[in-house]
């Protein structure tokens, strides 16, 4: 599936390919527009499209992100195994080195990740997920 934004028509993956969507259901991406793209506004570096599961869910509200509970005047449903979602390179790197990662579409995660994560560590968690994970 390729995918250009209008307003980020130039966002690279880490592949150095088009950034590809992350996930729709829920909306995600730091723009709330599906993608993890980034700019200047988006401090906290919210470029790795995670497929969390239920361990990197749990050590995120120990490190002080709660990703579980809905915070609907953030946009935010809260999130359940399964769920892509752009997140934090910091906290992402944070939960790969206490031995938690979120696995990682890679063709979905902005290349300004690298700034914070080196490529090996991200392909070791790589996943490619289909449009409709519910089958698996």
């Amino acid at each position: 599936m390729s995918y250009t934004h209008p307003e980020h028509p130039r966002d690279r993956n880490v592949l150095g390919g088009i950034l590809e969507p992350c996930g729709t259901d829920p909306m995600t991406g730091f723009y709330r527009e599906g993608c993890c793209h980034s700019g200047p506004e988006d401090v906290g570096s919210h470029t790795i499209c995670a497929v969390v599961t239920a361990e990197f869910l749990q050590h995120q509200r120990l490190i002080g992100n709660d990703l579980v509970t809905a915070m609907p005047q953030y946009h935010f449903p809260g999130l359940v195994p399964g769920d892509r979602w752009c997140v934090t390179a910091r906290n992402w790197l944070r939960a790969h080195l206490d031995g938690q990662a979120a696995y990682v579409v890679l063709a979905s995660t902005h290349e300004r990740a690298l700034e914070v994560v080196s490529l090996d560590v991200l392909r070791e968690h790589a996943v490619d997920v289909p449009p409709d994970p519910s089958g698996l």
